[in-house]
């Protein structure tokens, strides 16, 4: 155990029946492991089998970007847990191309809603009535400060979908919210996650310059990130395991923003 994982409850989550869609990588996967530290029985998912997984069994490997993938996942939730009492929402991303609205195709515009919106709504869809049935559950969307701070380059598509998915969110918590079922939104800026370690990388080579270059370079694309670094996916898993947790019961409809401070408006 890490001196980081020792601060934790290990009892915090025990019994505990948890669902973290993305979750063998980045966020996901910070996420992942905050929750089994806390004692969750957890299962996975993600498109690729993972080296690093605790336990095989609790893992499914899908394209929830799918009907049939979704579908997947939700009767091996119902099957492997034997119910459900919190389901974290993490998959998303952008693969579009730069270069504005111009070039993002019906295709391009698609791929973001299947990717950003439509698991959370099928998985919600498919899972909600053990929620409802036993009267108690928890439901974390991970949306985006792009959802108001849009990137129109190369990421309005994605942008527009996690606009979408707080929309989604905020609509679902009126519903459920009196039948026992919080549902809360965290909304990440840069986080520094090994893709965006990579993506870095490439930047720095591509204008001849340092590691701390081209991380300022982005950090600066941003209009600036106030603390002067980008989160860790650690710090954005923290979040989540409390607004999971019985800490933060009187919390739901609600968005938490884990930026920086990089969105500049009240």
């Amino acid at each position: 155990m890490t001196t980081h994982e020792s601060k934790f409850d290990p009892h915090e989550f025990d019994g505990k029946r948890v669902l973290v869609t993305g979750g063998t990588k980045g966020i996901g996967q910070a996420v992942a492991a905050r929750l089994r530290v806390g004692g969750a029985k957890l299962l996975t998912t993600s498109r690729g089998h993972s080296a690093d997984l605790a336990d095989r069994d609790l893992f499914v490997a899908a394209d929830i970007t799918t009907a049939e993938g979704c579908s997947l996942v939700a009767d091996a939730v119902l099957k492997r847990l034997g119910g459900i009492d919190i389901i974290v929402h993490v998959v998303g991303g952008s693969s579009a191309p730069g270069g504005g609205f111009a070039v993002l195709s019906d295709g391009e515009w698609h791929r973001a809603l299947d990717l950003n919106l439509f698991p959370a709504v099928r998985l919600d869809r498919a899972l909600l009535p053990t929620m409802l049935k036993q009267g108690s559950g928890v439901i974390i969307h991970v949306t985006s400060i792009q959802s108001v701070l849009p990137l129109h380059e190369a990421t309005i598509a994605y942008a527009a979908a996690k606009a979408a998915l707080a929309n989604y969110s905020k609509g679902l918590s009126k519903e459920v919210s009196p039948k026992g079922i919080r549902v809360v939104r965290v909304s990440p800026g840069w986080v520094e996650t090994e893709a965006a370690v990579g993506l870095v990388k490439e930047l720095a080579a591509s204008k001849g310059t340092d590691y701390e270059g081209a991380r300022k370079f982005l950090m600066d694309s941003l209009g600036g990130i106030p603390i002067g670094r980008p989160a860790q996916p650690s710090e954005v898993a923290e979040l989540v395991a409390f607004l999971s947790s019985p800490r933060a019961a009187s919390i739901t409809g609600t968005e938490y923003v884990i930026d920086g401070g990089t969105i500049p408006t009240i």
